[in-house]
């Protein structure tokens, strides 16, 4: 339920359109609330948390239509530094739909769409959403409860200066061009500094694990189940390692890597993933008559795009032949990464054929930026480069390990995006101490936006933990249509957590 803000945004939101819709419904009574309570932290002091009031969610912004009736939201003040329990506050928007069956209620079901950047209370305010939200089934067992995550959406929706975005190296080609990203990262850090305030330096996964116990808490819950998608994968194992008693269930969909992979793994294990989709559609144009190049081998002709481009005679396509416009190598690796990860072999194909010829058309994907990518990940993992000589170094051998790809374009922009960011890597927490139940991670084999190897890592790194995997081309596999197994896979396992996962089976 990876989703876009459709409730009314407070002055100074502004979505982004990064990540995928859900879809949201709300309004109620305000309701009685349980006594006052504290959210433990696994070390340090505790902060103590009210019990949240609950009231009428905000309209929908047109043409979206209004939250469900069952909806109830309301807002959990937290610490905005967590080693500063006693100091400055930060509201956090949650939102909530009441299970339809109480006599068979199981809990809450928390949850998180990932981004990082999607507000998550849409994952309750549309739950009951024919095509988005969950079964009836589980809509009857679970309160459903959503949050927009600190410094996004309704909480505090960070701010930076935008303009800088269109000064910063895409690709840097040289020492002067991968200096000069270095400082406007630097720049556009600051920026975000002086508009947000300090809330945009405790934008991290761990800051956002512990406001979800403090939601917990504020809802008078003993536990929680948790269900993420995406960076929710991150939250959710973060969760895990600060509070794993307080877990009942914890399902991971489209998982990242825990282990704070460095920039070369990050990018490699994204840039194999492309070149094995490659092969897979080379494979499939071998036997399907609806190929548009059917009778050739993909692969060389990639290769044969990629060896034009460097000698700078690729050109754009058009109706009646190539175009003046030239497409170098990292527009082709560009166009590559998005327009396979769509998992339409169909388009593809018809689109590389027209590179091919230079006759037809092709669909370019314009480079989407948002500083909230920067503020979080570069927070979370350490994405640091030396010099401009490594940079290329990277580059080069990420290319060896895909060699008809060269590198997943999404991937190298979240590392180049960390570049000088001024705000250092956190820290990984220590695990605190107690029993987490079975955990279920599922990911597509071929994920090009959290890759097969990550989630891999992701269900290695807990003592017992099953990986559900689909042989697909995409990411987030909780959905209706053409994976709709892995989400009664996971709602059987969320329902039924120690009785669905006895082994390990990845």
């Amino acid at each position: 339920m990876n989703t876009s803000m459709r409730v009314q945004p407070s002055p100074h939101t502004r979505r982004r359109g990064i990540s995928v819709l859900l879809t949201l419904s709300a309004v109620a009574a305000a309701l009685g609330v349980p006594g006052m309570a504290a959210a433990q932290e696994p070390s340090g002091p505790t902060a103590s948390v009210p019990p949240i009031r609950w009231g009428a969610c905000p309209k929908a912004e047109p043409p979206y239509p209004d939250p469900s009736p069952r909806a109830q939201c309301g807002t959990v003040e937290v610490p905005l530094d967590w080693s500063k329990p006693k100091g400055p506050k930060t509201g956090i928007f949650v939102a909530r739909y009441r299970a339809t069956d109480p006599t068979r209620r199981i809990g809450v079901l928390m949850s998180n769409p990932g981004g990082p950047g999607a507000a998550g209370s849409d994952d309750a305010l549309y739950a009951d959403d024919p095509i988005s939200g969950y079964s009836a089934a589980m809509l009857q067992r679970f309160d459903m409860i959503g949050f927009d995550p600190r410094g996004i959406g309704r909480s505090g929706a960070a701010d930076c200066d935008e303009t800088i975005l269109d000064s910063i190296p895409a690709r840097p080609r040289n020492e002067a061009e991968f200096e000069r990203l270095r400082t406007l990262n630097g720049r556009l850090a600051a920026s975000c500094l002086k508009r947000t305030g300090p809330l945009v330096a405790h934008m991290d996964g761990e800051s956002v694990a512990r406001d979800m116990d403090a939601i917990r808490t504020a809802i008078g819950e003993r536990q929680i189940s948790f269900i993420g998608h995406s960076y929710g994968t991150f939250l959710g194992e973060r969760y895990a390692r600060l509070f794993p008693g307080k877990l009942r269930a914890l399902a991971l969909d489209s998982a990242m890597d825990p282990h704070r992979p460095n920039a070369e793994r990050y990018l490699t294990d994204g840039s194999v993933t492309i070149d094995n989709t490659l092969e897979r559609l080379a494979a499939w144009c071998r036997k399907d008559a609806a190929c548009a190049l059917k009778g050739k081998d993909l692969t060389a002709v990639t290769d044969t795009l990629f060896a034009r481009a460097d000698a700078g005679t690729l050109r754009d396509p058009g109706p009646d032949g190539p175009t003046p416009t030239k497409i170098d190598a990292d527009e082709l690796s560009d166009f590559l990464t998005f327009a396979l990860g769509k998992g339409n072999p169909e388009s593809t194909a018809q689109q590389l054929a027209a590179l091919y010829t230079g006759k037809g058309e092709v669909r370019w994907f314009p480079t989407v930026t948002d500083p909230v990518f920067r503020i979080v990940l570069c927070r979370d993992y350490d994405f640091r480069i030396r010099d401009y000589a490594q940079y290329r170094a990277i580059l080069k051998r990420a290319a060896k390990a895909a060699p008809h790809t060269r590198y997943n374009a999404q991937a190298l922009d979240t590392v180049l995006g960390c570049q000088g960011w001024t705000m250092p890597p956190k820290p990984r927490p220590a695990r605190a101490k107690g029993e987490l139940p079975p955990v279920l991670v599922a990911n597509a084999t071929h994920d090009l936006a959290t890759p097969l190897p990550g989630a891999q890592r992701m269900a290695s790194s807990f003592p017992k933990a099953s990986l559900f995997t689909m042989d697909v081309v995409g990411h987030w596999l909780y959905r209706r249509g053409g994976t709709e197994k892995a989400m009664r896979v996971i709602d059987a396992y969320l329902t039924s957590p120690k009785s669905t996962l006895q082994t390990r089976e990845h």
